[in-house]
């Protein structure tokens, strides 16, 4: 995420007004993508063409001087690696020195390293979703403290097709820090949604960002019944479970280690063959195939459990800005007859 980005001088100018630039200068900052990815051939050819830094204060006004900024910071080090790299695009065309830019360099320098930062996804129709996240991608023992692609994925596949979820109960298994959860109540329009994880650092982080976004109990605004459950896949009883009663269960990497894929197959296995009572009508799990050989164990244990499978296909529309290099494929799960 924080490696420094290197100039593609070679590559012709895009043919894109600033407008759209400083859009995906804030999409892109405001979720902490990876700098490598950022327009930064766009930026090298107005400096050079201009020598003005005019262009590069109007990206700090929709970065680091943004509003939402203040309220939902990124961490202290992406913000000084994102400071860093616009002041070597400047100094390398020679353009004037910048007081906003140094002023802000030197905010972040002074700020304290933190092991949590924020990230924050724009929706379609404007309005955003701020998650609090930890820097770290494996820490407290979980990964379930990040936002991982597959996550991404799903929200922008039910952006989509909200009517999967319009007016259904939902049940997410694993959300880690939210993200599918809250695109799906604040777009969908589900009955009720229950998080659950069986981490609690992981249910403690949810409940944090489910404040953030408007959807805990004192100030959800939508018509969705929200709540998040310690759910322990290895301990569901039947009772448990009709107490659920879902629609729609979801999950988004939760295949990324034959271990868990072992307790996983077992509880899919539980409700869509016996399930308690009612069957929930539809099991989507979205999976980025980082290990082929762990995917397919997974594919093989649906086999072996009689649980059959279909890839969801096509494309998603791009809506939030994450690393799509990894192979991601959503299925949907249902008993063999």
């Amino acid at each position: 995420m924080m490696e420094c980005a290197e100039s593609n001088k070679n590559v012709p100018p895009r043919k894109e007004n600033i407008g759209d630039i400083l859009k995906q200068f804030q999409s892109q900052f405001f979720s902490t993508n990876r700098l490598v990815s950022f327009p930064w051939t766009f930026l090298e050819n107005d400096l050079e063409l201009s020598k003005s830094s005019d262009v590069i204060l109007d990206i700090l006004k929709q970065t680091c001087l943004h509003t939402l900024c203040r309220k939902f910071p990124p961490s202290p080090r992406y913000r000084k690696c994102f400071i860093a790299e616009l002041i070597r695009r400047v100094e390398s065309v020679g353009c004037e020195p910048l007081d906003e830019l140094y002023d802000a360099l030197a905010e972040v320098v002074a700020a304290q390293e933190v092991a949590e930062g924020y990230r924050t996804y724009f929706l379609p129709c404007g309005d955003t979703v701020s998650l609090l996240e930890n820097v770290a991608l494996i820490s407290e023992g979980t990964t379930g403290l990040v936002t991982w692609e597959a996550a991404l994925y799903l929200a922008e596949w039910a952006l989509d097709h909200p009517r999967t979820f319009t007016g259904r109960k939902v049940l997410e298994l694993g959300s880690g820090a939210g993200l599918t959860g809250v695109v799906v109540c604040r777009t969908c329009g589900p009955s009720s949604y229950i998080f659950s994880d069986c981490h609690q650092s992981v249910l403690q982080r949810l409940g944090d960002n489910l404040s953030i976004n408007g959807l805990n109990n004192k100030t959800n605004t939508t018509r969705t019944e929200v709540s998040v459950q310690e759910l322990d896949w290895t301990d569901v009883t039947e009772e448990r479970w009709k107490e659920f009663s879902p629609d729609v269960v979801i999950a988004a990497d939760v295949v990324y280690d034959p271990d868990v894929v072992v307790v996983l197959v077992q509880f899919l296995s539980k409700i869509l063959k016996c399930g308690g009572g009612r069957v929930p009508t539809e099991v989507l799990i979205c999976c980025t195939v980082r290990n082929p050989q762990t995917y397919a164990g997974f594919k093989h244990s649906l086999s072996d459990a009689g649980i059959g499978h279909r890839v969801i296909s096509g494309a998603v529309n791009h809506v939030f800005e994450y690393n799509r290099e990894s192979e991601i494929e959503l299925v949907q799960l249902f008993a063999c007859q």
